[in-house]
């Protein structure tokens, strides 16, 4: 058996301002692409384990993930496509894709429907398994051109390689009895903020999972998938969404009318309420006089890097600054200039510098100005580390070049990139100790959680104005589908469920060779 694997990976923020060129993805190739899969912990780990179990040939055309920003360029957007497609072409007799779901590029705004439309047209009987993100945006020609769409069940995600291995599981029973599997699509008209999707902590989005969950130990159900969808992309399809594959069609559209109907039910629990960026602060300020030393955690969640935020936006430090915050540490801020400015001076030099505000907003009407501080040199890095867990295990990350400006009431890491704080590495890389801070300032979040909510005393949102707000009125959508809650309160909806016709001869493993 002959396999085409492949992985993908980009959640479009289409009112960032965060261009997304290919060396963005830092996409490897063929060989290197392979490489790259093994021991990723990805869903695409879990394929070529499968490919191997299974005693098949391989072929790897491209492992490529960038962080969320714009829309993606034709010309980036191609040459992945083009790798896969071609690799399909040349003959496979199943294809495992590891995409995100939520990819908008300058010609298509279903990014991976349009990719699977080009497969299918040139491999109509050839098994296509993928795994998706839990943030996927469900269009009907992703899954109608699928035969298995199963996404990832945590948030934040620690169940790649799982979903992976659920795909397999299911992709083995085609390849093995040709049998394909009946699937039923449901969309509720709602958004869900992504502060409300995080199922590591009691609420809607864990409730309605474990549903899924149990639906999926019902005689006959093979794969139930939520998708909280990625809600700041305006395009159609924008959305929570249910994907079910069951035995027949008609078990399939009742689970997926069930689950549906559960996640409209608890439409207001997916609604986040921020509150004023001066209130959030004080909270911070308060709860870290209340717990003694160890970081109180403030997040600015109106500048996550991965939701397609600019990582330099200013304005929690700011209003920290204002209520008289100390022993503050804030990163990573993106901001090349200050980093190449701070590596001319070198480690010691004092410098009055501009730090941050620096990329403008015309999507949300806002640009801003740059900081003036002074401050110390303390370290120069490369922003070079390796990811500890729990997500992404063994992943090396790059920051670009990192500096470390010491203001005396607070250290700030300077990057090249932006970059999610993934990892105690995102500090420990240029020497900084973040258990030592009373108040540390991230970028993020959900991602932040399992490596640095352990150690904190307390963790605040903070509001900001920026291309990640959960405060939608900022956004001006004029492709998605309304009406939608929340945007248009008054809706009424009875749960439906559309149903994926079956492709002739599909599942039967024939090769395209």
């Amino acid at each position: 058996m002959r396999f085409v694997i492949a992985r993908m990976h980009h959640e479009t923020n289409t009112f960032s301002p965060i261009e997304t060129p290919l060396e963005s993805f830092s996409p490897r190739w063929q060989q290197d692409a392979l490489r790259a899969g093994r021991g990723s912990r990805t869903a695409m780990d879990a394929f070529l384990a499968f490919a191997e179990e299974m005693k098949g040939e391989t072929a790897t055309p491209v492992f490529a993930s960038a962080s969320p920003s714009a829309a993606v360029p034709t010309d980036a957007y191609e040459q992945m496509c083009i790798a896969i497609i071609e690799a399909v072409r040349t003959g496979c007799d199943a294809v495992l894709l590891d995409l995100h779901g939520a990819m908008v590029t300058e010609k298509h705004d279903d990014g991976e429907g349009e990719l699977l439309a080009r497969i299918r047209a040139i491999a109509p009987s050839v098994p296509i398994g993928i795994a998706l993100d839990l943030h996927a945006n469900i269009s009907h020609r992703m899954v109608s051109n699928a035969d298995v769409l199963v996404g990832f069940k945590t948030y934040p995600h620690v169940d790649m390689y799982e979903t992976g291995e659920h795909v397999t599981k299911i992709l083995r029973t085609m390849i093995d009895t040709g049998k394909e599997y009946a699937c039923a699509f449901c969309r509720p008209p709602q958004l869900a903020h992504t502060l409300k999707m995080n199922t590591s902590v009691p609420g809607a989005m864990r409730e309605v999972i474990a549903a899924a969950r149990a639906a999926e130990k019902r005689h006959g159900v093979h794969a139930v998938s939520i998708f909280g969808g990625f809600p700041i992309a305006d395009i159609a399809d924008t959305g929570m969404s249910v994907v079910v594959y069951a035995d027949d069609h008609q078990l399939a559209a009742k689970i997926a009318r069930e689950i549906g109907a559960l996640l409209w039910e608890r439409r207001t629990d997916f609604v986040y309420e921020e509150r004023p960026l001066t209130e959030s602060v004080a909270a911070a300020r308060e709860a870290a006089e209340r717990n003694g030393s160890g970081p109180v955690l403030l997040l600015d969640h109106g500048d996550n890097c991965n939701s397609g935020g600019t990582c330099d936006t200013m304005d929690v430090f700011e209003e920290a600054m204002r209520q008289q915050l100390s022993g503050i540490i804030i990163g990573p801020i993106c901001d090349r200039q200050a980093v190449a400015a701070a590596t001319a001076a070198g480690v010691g030099a004092t410098l009055t510098l501009e730090i941050g505000n620096r990329t403008p907003m015309p999507a949300i009407g806002i640009a801003k100005t740059p900081l003036s501080l002074t401050g110390t040199v303390k370290v120069l890095g490369d922003g070079q580390y390796v990811i500890t867990g729990p997500t992404y295990t063994g992943m090396r990350c790059s920051m670009g070049r990192a500096a470390v400006i010491d203001t005396g009431r607070a250290l700030m890491l300077v990057t090249e990139r932006p970059h999610e704080p993934w990892d105690h590495g995102v500090f420990t890389s240029v020497g900084i100790d973040f258990c030592d801070c009373r108040f540390l300032i991230l970028k993020s979040r959900m991602y932040f959680r399992p490596a640095f909510e352990p150690s904190a005393k307390a963790v605040v949102d903070c509001a900001s104005l920026g291309v990640t707000s959960s405060d939608y009125s900022l956004f001006r959508f004029e492709k998605l589908s309304r009406p939608i809650y929340p945007l248009d309160r008054h809706i009424e909806w009875r749960a439906t469920a559309m149903t994926i016709p079956d492709r002739p001869n599909a599942g039967v493993g024939t090769s395209v060779r």
